[in-house]
């Protein structure tokens, strides 16, 4: 048999399910996810050996048209560069529409002229399932890519056919990462996401993209983690909703992603948090370099 590796990104417009599907295709949790659109701000590296390849997945944030700050065109250009090291595209659409930031995706992709496959999610949510051939049929057309498999990366419906699919489609190569090795990440930036995640989750509508973490301190001891962290805002009400009276909602925050922290690191954590305020430090390059929003 063939031994085939490769890299693949994931591309799609905000909240399609790409971080969900790079969890789902990994066995474990990778990418953090919420319900909010752009939680993903960074490319994540995933890497999933098999008996006969090696995929390098690539989540990327979601490309979109909306805002016109420093973040926003940070988000733009991460997900866009990654197209220049691939060896194969793998774009995602929702099932249930296709809209104008699903367009510009796609012509993003094709002029980068890479191999290219369109993968629809959520398609558990389709209220008739008699609708999905014909919705493969016509996105087919639509986008002019052959190669469209339906899937729930929520459930799993059809992963392993996605991933048996995106292998031969890969080059013939040895493996670029050693078999144990699942992503080239410092455990300190996955701290500092998972301690994101809780806060995306508990306050989607209070401020979404108004919170980013930076860690202060991270030391890794043979049974506990000792892991402390500064929550960066932008306005000095937006403290007052992450502290609460008395500290209760921070201290209910750190008490969530510390389980998550304990869970990803298979560790005792012990965890501190402050809030602290940076005036529109999402739209100011130098603020965002500093945080580590650097290309």
């Amino acid at each position: 048999m063939k031994h085939r590796a490769g890299h693949v990104a994931l591309v799609g417009r905000p909240n399609v399910g790409k971080s969900t599907l790079l969890n789902r295709l990994l066995g474990q949790k990778l990418a953090i996810t919420s319900h909010k659109p752009q939680t993903t701000r960074h490319s994540i590296l995933g890497i999933n050996t098999l008996d006969d390849g090696q995929i390098v997945y690539i989540d990327t944030p979601g490309i979109h048209q909306r805002g016109d700050k420093a973040m926003n065109r940070y988000l733009n250009r991460t997900a866009t560069s990654v197209l220049a090291g691939v060896d194969l595209v793998v774009m995602l659409v929702d099932s249930s529409n296709w809209t104008d930031e699903d367009e510009m995706v796609l012509q993003r992709v094709h002029r980068s002229k890479l191999p290219l496959m369109l993968v629809v999610n959520k398609i558990d949510t389709l209220k008739q399932r008699e609708d999905l051939l014909p919705l493969l049929a016509s996105l087919s057309e639509k986008t002019g890519i052959e190669t469209v498999i339906p899937i729930s990366a929520r459930n799993g419906d059809n992963c392993d056919h996605l991933e048996d699919t995106i292998l031969q489609a890969l080059p013939e190569g040895d493996n670029f990462y050693a078999e144990d090795q699942i992503t080239d990440r410092p455990e300190r930036f996955f701290a500092a996401e998972l301690i994101r995640e809780q806060i995306t989750r508990r306050y989607h509508k209070e401020l979404p993209y108004s919170a980013t973490v930076e860690i202060e301190e991270f030391d890794v001891q043979p049974h506990i983690y000792r892991i402390s962290a500064i929550i960066w805002v932008e306005r000095q009400n937006q403290k007052g909703i992450l502290v609460g009276k008395g500290g209760q909602a921070l201290k209910e925050t750190a008490t969530e992603a510390r389980k998550e922290l304990q869970k990803f690191f298979q560790n005792k954590v012990y965890l501190r948090l402050w809030v602290k305020v940076k005036k529109s430090w999402s739209a100011d390059q130098a603020s965002l370099s500093r945080l580590g929003y650097s290309d």
